[in-house]
């Protein structure tokens, strides 16, 4: 028997995986069956949304929860500054064993041609620069650049290369396993595994599911908004969707591995993604200052991520229909952990919004874009407003003083965000108040005064 008792802790989360890939928010296929298990033994955020959409500075926002203003890290190729307070230095502190495995993606800097001042990409990532994980470590900085749908490697807490063989969700997931084998049972644990899977692979400009995807799932039923867009995901969605599978599949061997060690019940599982995938259908507006592929944008299939979590510190069977951000991720995990912080973090504790302890909260989430356009965009229950800044590229910038009208959504006329309704007269008060939302947000966040211009 074991002789601590606190909370254990995981992060299990994703990169590029819609919301609507899951069983529990509507996928018709059986893509996700542990997970939807998972949701009614736990809480199923139904509307939460990305605060940044791209890989680096969500992760940025994951490890410090501080918005990329803040920290520096509003683009890919920005390192997590040592003078920032993280996640696991907050954890450690409090006598929680930490683990790291897969994708870390915050130790390489690179200038705006792509020439890496400091380059880890394909090689270990010194300890200095594991934001403050002292523990267990599994990782590479950028997983698509070490490794392949199939085959590749990750390095190890001592630097050591740690090669493997077959699928990629699979393995990842065996290195998080194998950690029950060393770690210390004496003390409650923090794990993050941080999967790349369904993220496109890069080189081959495709998604990479398991072998025989293409065939399991050519019956592929497409949301609505990649029905009407096009873009490319009829050629990518049948992967797409194997490797969401296999993400689940694994997701079920750890579930079944925390039984078998006896702490299934005092272990707090997080399942959620960074982002989802447009899968280039949007960002054609002529807004864009660099390149874009599947995220960069404000709009719902960017944004809106499956969220679930499985805790003894919550009710089961609970559906949250108010909006929440995944900023507040951190800041959640410390609350499980009895750990509080008060406003040193942003976002919210969820565990508050599962049982409404916050009544005055706003139903809205703030989302930042920084990284081929700078953005800034506001969701709410009903529209979602966003602008963005002319001619800045959002490469070597993260704000701006000015902003444009982009776009703005009528969710209850236009729930798959088709009609931009930016200009419409008919909305005139209603930009109005979604500008005056978003100018608040901007200040709150920022500490800085904007200017919108009608578009």
């Amino acid at each position: 028997m074991e002789k601590q008792t606190r909370e254990n802790i995981i992060f299990y989360f994703t990169d590029q995986q819609r919301f609507d890939t899951c069983g529990c928010y509507g996928q018709p296929l059986d893509i996700t069956p542990n997970l939807d298990k998972l949701a009614k033994e736990g809480v199923i955020f139904e509307n939460a949304f990305s605060a940044q959409p791209v890989c680096g500075p969500c992760r940025a926002i994951f490890q410090t929860g501080l918005y990329p203003t803040d920290t520096g890290c509003f683009r890919n190729g920005i390192m997590l500054p040592n003078n920032v307070k993280t996640l696991a230095n907050y954890l450690e502190e409090d006598g929680y064993e930490t683990a790291y495995i897969g994708k870390w993606h915050l130790a390489s800097q690179n200038d705006l041609e792509g020439n890496h001042e400091v380059d880890h990409r394909t090689v270990a990532i010194p300890k200095e620069l594991r934001g403050g994980y002292s523990g267990y470590w599994r990782a590479s900085d950028v997983l698509e650049f070490t490794s392949h749908g199939y085959d590749g490697y990750v390095f190890d807490e001592n630097n050591e290369k740690r090669e493997f063989k077959g699928y990629r969700a699979d393995a990842i997931t065996d290195f998080a396993i194998d950690f029950f084998e060393v770690r210390d049972k004496e003390k409650p644990f923090f794990m993050t595994i941080s999967h790349i899977e369904p993220h496109h692979q890069n080189d081959n400009n495709c998604y990479e599911g398991p072998l025989g995807s293409k065939e399991k799932y050519k019956d592929f039923v497409l949301p609505e908004d990649l029905k009407a867009l096009n873009g490319d995901s009829v050629k990518e969605y049948p992967d797409y969707l194997g490797a969401c599978k296999s993400l689940d599949d694994n997701l079920g061997n750890l579930i079944n591995k925390l039984k078998e060690e006896g702490i299934y019940e005092n272990t707090t599982i997080i399942f959620s993604s960074d982002h989802g995938s447009h899968f280039r259908t949007r960002n054609n507006d002529g807004h864009l200052y660099g390149y874009d592929d599947y995220k960069r944008s404000a709009h719902d299939a960017s944004t809106h991520v499956p969220f679930v979590i499985k805790s003894s510190k919550l009710k089961s069977n609970i559906s949250v229909k108010e909006l929440i951000s995944t900023a507040s991720l951190p800041k959640t995990i410390l609350a499980i952990a009895g750990i509080e912080i008060g406003d040193k973090m942003i976002g919210e504790n969820l565990i508050e919004v599962t049982t409404k302890q916050n009544t005055d909260r706003e139903n809205e989430v703030f989302i930042q874009i920084s990284e081929s356009r700078v953005g800034r965009a506001i969701r709410t229950e009903n529209f979602l407003y966003a602008i963005y800044a002319p001619n800045i590229s959002g490469d070597s910038v993260a704000y701006c003083d000015t902003y444009y009208d982009d776009y703005l959504y009528d969710m209850i006329k236009d729930k798959y965000q088709l009609n931009n309704v930016v200009t419409d007269t008919n909305y005139k008060e209603v930009k109005k108040s979604m500008r005056e939302r978003l100018l608040a947000s901007i200040k709150k966040a920022e500490n800085r005064d904007a200017k919108i211009i009608d578009g």
